[in-house]
């Protein structure tokens, strides 16, 4: 696999590792798209998003891979007694990478986390659908 697959398939592992306050099975996938029917489920999502290179030392390179990892589920109210435990997760999970190396590809060390916005409007307005999209930076010399 490349790299970025690594690195991908290292994060879904370590949130299948983790413990938080929601119960999911994150999955990894090229192209997250889902049937509306099946987001009545919690899906935590990651998916490979890009590479930036920029020159090193001594010969070796500074690549920075960039991870997304997407929480969704389909809501009944939409109101905040379903929302707030969701945004509590994305919290846990941004909290979970910081400082950290990933298990399954050492070399990746954890560079910066971003969410914004931190859930998508249109989702909630036009499908009663929570998602919010982290993305993780990993850097990775050689």
């Amino acid at each position: 696999m490349s790299v970025i697959t690594d690195i991908a398939e290292a994060v879904k592992d370590a949130l299948n590792g983790g413990t938080f306050s929601e119960a999911f099975e994150a999955d990894r996938h090229y192209q997250p798209f889902f049937e509306l029917k099946e987001m009545k489920a919690l899906h935590v999502t990651v998916v490979p998003k890009g590479v930036a290179v920029v020159s090193g030392t001594r010969g070796k390179n500074q690549h920075d891979y960039e991870i997304d990892v997407a929480v969704q589920k389909k809501l009944d109210a939409a109101d905040n007694a379903e929302i707030d435990p969701l945004m509590m997760l994305v919290d846990e999970l941004a909290d979970f990478f910081r400082f950290k190396r990933l298990e399954g590809y050492p070399l990746a060390a954890w560079v910066k986390t971003e969410n914004a916005p931190v859930y998508a409007r249109e989702h909630l307005e036009q499908m009663r659908q929570f998602t919010s999209v982290l993305t993780l930076t990993f850097r990775v010399v050689r």
